[in-house]
């Protein structure tokens, strides 16, 4: 699996947005940027600004999720024309191409907060 410096240089590279620019986007130093997607270790409010600028979201993924968030990020690009093709899909079908990631990272419990309410 990838680290989060190659997430983020892959995701700036499918934007086709360059290294330069990213600054300009997240109001950051171009030497800052730089540092940070070669080797940096960004604080938390730096990643959420960098995420932000790739029209993205930072998220923690529990490891028993891992495998079905990946499985949509592969398919996601592949089957972006899949609903037009055909129409005739089910309620379900049609709300699962509408939302992939419906249901994925939902507790088991329901709305419970951390106190059982």
């Amino acid at each position: 699996m990838m680290n989060l410096l190659q997430q983020i240089k892959n995701r700036r590279l499918a934007l086709k947005l360059k290294q330069n620019e990213m600054p300009m986007r997240i109001g950051i130093s171009r030497q800052q940027y730089q540092r940070l997607e070669a080797k940096g270790n960004p604080r938390l409010d730096t990643l959420e600004l960098i995420a932000k600028g790739l029209n993205s979201d930072v998220m923690l993924i529990p490891k028993e999720k891992l495998n079905a968030v990946l499985a949509v990020l592969e398919s996601d690009g592949n089957n972006t024309s899949l609903p037009h093709k055909q129409p005739d899909h089910s309620d379900e079908q049609k709300q699962l191409s509408d939302d992939p990631w419906k249901g994925l990272l939902e507790d088991k419990d329901g709305d419970e907060d951390d106190n059982g309410n």
